[in-house]
């Protein structure tokens, strides 16, 4: 299967999830089952299946033929080379190709000044006034291509201006630009490129992430602490005449690697095989020359062979554009394509089908707990009422004493449940005290102090590292309250179950590990760029500037998603005790209020019996419909093809 069609096959498969969830939330609405809130839930699900985006980065030093690359794979439709992978320095910053709808089609540009504020990639991107823009004339692929060249644009400064723009500075040119003999370099024009337009594989969700090399990826911290990071899939690309060099070796280390905590999704491409077809070996020699190629790079980089792929993208473009197989074929490329594909959108499938399984479960088992909860009480409504067959108005005044005698057992139990609730909202305020937001913007204020303050760079260090141990301690204490609520609400539930004699399940578990997890990577990338001796050569401003800029953008990132994941466990803690609470009330009304009609006139009994026959019949129904409706995305999550079973499709009919 090709990557296009693995990919249209992707999106056949969200597409039908998307049409089964929606087709819960009717039915729920439909059903007088749901809340708001459960709306909300769905429809937060609903709008993320729609934004769902797969993103590719292209990671490669210079003159690697990374642009060549993009273009032989997804691009070779228009004709000609969309992206410029002319000789030389083509991708002067990090430009990522997506399609949104409702923006015209465009090439947005970043101005390099912009790294002067403290302001991240993420939030500019909500200004777009800020950024310069060029439409694009996606009928003329010429034209397109024109405007695509501004991504190359780069201009020339002082080594000092460079150098407060965050740019590092190295008279031999090792370990940042080397300035010229009029003490100038070369640096972007533009901080980031934004290129919006209709692609086939990008209107499916597709983004493609094209990074420029070594020295330019040094430069914006955010692109490695956070975009590289999460991409789904990562291609590095190398030169087959050169395989892996020093500079190679460092990017692959310090942004790609396992070491960054990540194995699968990172392919190697060998581009540039065809320099080896000299014409003068037979194509054994070539052959056992590019597999012993490979096997070095594997070697060097620390991965097994099958993720190293040798290729020739300017062959491929060709051969894709002339539509010659057989060039195709001695390309290569369509072995990378496989295998892209193979790791981008199974994996990525297995995360959302995950994610939409989780969600959709804890809703739905929800609604059965409310479904079991009316249909017990309707079922002990009408054993009451059956009993009532051919009883005198003494056992109709006995069973009305009876159930009063509940209702006012139970409101009396209700005390405990509010007692709970006052408890549990304070719990709460503690959690968020240290969880919320606010918490976070008190760690950066007094982090932004202290570095302010700092006068000697070993103090600056200690600001920097004391924002890391002050989220910790944060984290540390909200795992705490965490717990502490977990097991008030294991009691209560347990305490409320024999009470009222209902039925159940432990309450859901939360824990905030994986935004831990999240939070160590982020530090153990800032210990890797943050080094000593970046501190030593860098000005204090500029130092400040891009440690908000990253780390502390990355960090309200965190804690905003760990937020929004305690605030729905905290719904869902609670939201069975309430719907058993508001149920057992409305059924002891109703059964009050019935008892109370029969008192006033016997022969409406036989006439409510069948009113509750018909109730218990209509609740039986929904609880299969709503078997069969969960079945059904259950099926749909697990179908890889995209596909409804037969079953399904019956069961929806």
């Amino acid at each position: 299967m090709s990557l296009v069609e693995h990919f249209t096959t992707y999106q056949r498969w969200r597409n039908g999830i998307g049409q089964d969830i929606e087709r819960l939330r009717r039915w729920i609405a439909d059903n007088d089952l749901g809340d708001a809130q459960n709306d909300q839930r769905l429809q937060r699900l609903l709008e993320r299946l729609r934004e769902d985006k797969l993103v590719v980065a292209f990671v490669a030093e210079f003159s690697r033929g990374k642009s060549e690359l993009i273009n032989a794979i997804f691009f070779a439709g228009y004709g000609n080379r969309i992206l410029p992978s002319s000789t030389g320095r083509t991708t002067m910053c990090p430009t990522e190709l997506y399609y949104d709808a409702t923006r015209p089609a465009a090439i947005e540009l970043l101005p390099i000044e912009s790294r002067a504020r403290q302001a991240s990639i993420a939030e500019l991107k909500t200004y777009r006034e800020e950024w310069a823009s060029f439409p694009l004339d996606t009928d003329d692929a010429m034209a397109m291509a024109e405007a695509l060249k501004h991504v190359g644009e780069h201009k020339r400064v002082t080594a000092e201006a460079a150098q407060d723009l965050g740019f590092a500075i190295d008279a031999k040119g090792e370990t940042g630009l080397q300035p010229d003999a009029d003490g100038c370099v070369d640096i972007p024009c533009w901080r980031h490129a934004l290129i919006n337009f209709p692609h086939p594989l990008l209107e499916q969700g597709l983004v493609i992430l094209d990074t420029p090399g070594l020295n330019a990826i040094g430069a914006e911290p955010e692109l490695t602490l956070s975009l590289l990071p999460s991409a789904h899939a990562v291609l590095f690309i190398l030169a087959a005449d050169t395989g892996v060099t020093q500079s190679d070796l460092a990017v692959w280390r310090d942004h790609i690697g396992a070491a960054q905590g990540r194995e699968s999704g990172r392919l190697v491409a060998l581009n540039k095989i065809d320099g080896l077809w000299d014409g003068l070996r037979s194509e054994l020699e070539i052959d056992d020359e590019i597999d012993a190629q490979v096997d070095s790079c594997a070697h060097l980089l620390g991965v097994p062979r099958q993720q190293v792929f040798p290729v020739s993208a300017q062959k491929g473009l060709v051969a894709k554009i002339s539509k010659d197989n057989g060039l195709l074929a001695r390309s290569r490329l369509p072995a990378l394509e496989q295998a892209l594909a193979e790791e981008l959108v199974p994996a990525k499938r297995e995360i959302v089908g995950e994610s939409v399984g989780a969600e959709v479960h804890a809703l739905t088992d929800q609604i059965h707990a409310l479904l079991d909860t009316r249909l017990d009480s309707l079922r002990e409504q009408l054993g009451e009422l059956l009993d009532l067959r051919g009883k005198n108005q003494g056992v109709v005044d006995y069973m009305m004493r009876k159930v009063r005698q509940e209702k006012e057992d139970f409101e009396k139990g209700l005390q405990q449940y509010y007692a709970v609730r006052s408890v549990f909202s304070q719990l709460t305020n503690n959690l968020f005290s240290h969880l919320g937001m606010e918490a976070l913007r008190g760690e950066v204020r007094r982090t932004r102090t202290a570095m302010k303050e700092a006068s000697f760079t070993l103090r600056l260090s200690e600001a920097m590292n004391g924002f890391f141990i002050g989220i910790r301690r944060n984290f540390a204490q909200s795992a705490k309250e965490v717990d502490e609520i977990g097991k008030m609400m294991s009691a209560m539930y347990l305490r409320f179950a024999e009470q009222h004699g209902v039925t159940l399940d432990a309450p859901a578990s939360f824990s905030l590990h994986k935004h831990e997890k999240e939070f160590d990577r982020l530090e153990k990338d800032f210990q890797k760029h943050f080094t000593l001796f970046n501190i030593l050569t860098r000005e204090k401003q500029v130092l400040t500037q891009q440690f908000f800029e990253t780390v502390a953008a990355q960090t309200r990132k965190i804690f905003d998603a760990a937020n929004r994941d305690a605030e729905l466990w905290l719904r869902a803690v609670m939201a069975p005790l309430e719907t058993r609470v508001r149920e057992i009330q409305l059924q002891l009304k109703r059964r009050l209020e019935s008892i109370k009609r029969i008192h006033e006139a016997t022969e409406t009994l036989e006439e409510r019996i069948g009113e509750l026959e018909h109730s218990q019949s209509a609740l039986l129904a929904q609880q299969t419909q709503l078997a069969e409706l969960v079945a059904r995305l259950t099926q749909s999550v697990a179908n890889e093809d995209g596909k409804a079973g037969s079953e399904a499709d019956r069961l929806a009919a």
